[in-house]
């Protein structure tokens, strides 16, 4: 089984969209049984009295244009355990791979990558908490789930 964790700052828009858009993924493909999906957060600003907020409204809204749910999923930090568990560790952007190396006290791992550095576009998936443009997030994160699909060689069209 393959065990991934998406990370973002929050854990209500770009980590979970990419959870949810991955889980989709491998379920349309028939090989969801061949995946474990998270995602979580390398801040705890989303997380009160040990209670992790909801999806962020308007990405969740986002999904749902594309079938997608993501009911029941609130944030979650990110823990130094993680990094045992999980076989990939993506973030969504430089910043958080910084923090992330903070958390796990590990910065060029095997596990951890950037969600676009598995597309012909690398770079840091477009924030849309301070942009509020969700189709661009929404384009970066089907376009880097594809690409790690394909980069661990599943050849199909998804």
């Amino acid at each position: 089984m393959i065990k991934v964790l998406f990370i973002c700052h929050g854990n209500i828009c770009r980590s979970p969209m990419a959870e949810f858009v991955l889980k989709d993924m491998v379920k349309k493909a028939g090989i969801e049984s061949d995946f474990y999906i998270e995602s979580a957060a390398t801040s705890t600003e989303e997380i009160r009295s040990g209670i992790g907020n909801p999806v962020y409204p308007p990405a969740r809204k986002k999904l749902a244009e594309h079938g997608i749910t993501c009911e029941g999923k609130h944030a979650r930090q990110t823990i130094k355990k993680d990094y045992d568990k999980f076989d990939y560790i993506i973030a969504m952007d430089r910043n958080n791979l910084r923090n992330m190396a903070r958390i796990y006290r590990e910065e060029n791992g095997q596990k951890i990558h950037l969600l676009k550095d598995f597309t012909d576009n690398p770079g840091d998936v477009a924030d849309p908490w301070y942009t509020g443009d969700f189709d661009a997030t929404w384009r970066d994160v089907n376009e880097g789930c594809k690409g790690f699909l394909e980069w661990l060689g599943y050849t199909f069209d998804i």
